[in-house]
């Protein structure tokens, strides 16, 4: 499965919108950078944030999720509390072709301040904003800010399109809007 360079990506978002809004370069200059690259596109975090909070002591169930778990924020930046997480979205929504897979890595900005960024493979067809889950392993309080780079997708093509795409099989998370939680 080859990865794919810039080239290939400019294409796809100019000519079928896999990515929207595209920015054209990397954008460097007092922010978190964000947007094309040589091989994938760091994208950016929205200001949207759901923050897991214990207050309600409830059950984390992925088959019966409680959404008292979490306190919504919209802001500019978000505090993540002391080995905790937040969900948040993506700014930029995504169609993923048909033979192609992407893995989502995180930026090393982050990763060096001990957060992790954890987003599930964007499948062939798939298409939606991204829900992405921030861990901050440290014992102390960390910020993530809105509309700056957060992780990195990179895009691998296979040898020829899926027999059965996201799409054909109706996933659960298909076109999803803002921050989404977990479905049965």
């Amino acid at each position: 499965m080859p990865i794919l360079n810039d080239r290939w990506i400019r294409e796809q978002a100019h000519n079928h919108g896999m990515i929207e809004p595209f920015s054209e370069k990397q954008v460097r200059e007092g922010v978190i950078s964000y947007g094309l690259s040589s091989y994938g596109y760091d994208l950016r975090v929205s200001d949207e944030f759901k923050i897991f909070t214990n207050v309600n002591s409830a059950v984390i169930d992925p088959k019966n999720f409680d959404e008292r778990s979490f306190v919504t924020v919209q802001a500019d930046s978000v505090i993540v509390p002391p080995n905790s997480f937040a969900l948040a979205r993506s700014v930029e929504y995504f169609r993923i072709p048909r033979n192609v897979l992407t893995i989502c890595v995180g930026k090393s900005t982050y990763a060096r301040c001990g957060i992790i960024v954890n987003v599930t493979p964007f499948e062939p067809e798939w298409e939606g904003f991204v829900t992405l889950e921030i861990s901050n392993t440290t014992p102390l309080p960390a910020r993530v800010y809105a509309n700056e780079g957060l992780c990195q997708i990179l895009f691998f093509q296979g040898n020829e399109p899926c027999e059965v795409s996201y799409a054909d099989r109706k996933g659960k998370y298909q076109k999803q809007q803002g921050i989404v939680l977990p479905r049965m």
